[in-house]
């Protein structure tokens, strides 16, 4: 994650976090708290910090609801499957 130069009152060039993996979504947000807690960034710095951590976590979210929903109709799955032989007994 490089230093991203914009004009004042533009935010963070965002568009490279919706090809980010769970992982690696994560590992980024751990480094952008870290670097907001440390402080000694500027306002304009630190506003670009805060916005890539919400896209990031944001797009953790996505990762986690979709690994939700997977989860989900595996079981229905399975459940179907179960009840269906239970039927047949």
């Amino acid at each position: 994650m490089g230093t991203q130069q914009n004009s004042p009152g533009t935010g963070p060039d965002l568009s490279d976090i919706d090809g980010l993996g769970y992982e690696q979504a994560r590992e980024q947000l751990v480094e952008v708290v870290s670097r907001l807690e440390a402080g000694g960034t500027t306002l304009e710095e630190s506003l670009h910090l805060w916005e890539r951590g919400e896209a990031l976590a944001t797009r953790c979210e996505q990762w986690l609801d979709g690994a939700r929903e997977r989860l989900d109709a595996a079981r229905a799955r399975r459940e179907n499957r179960e009840q269906t032989a239970s039927d047949a007994d």
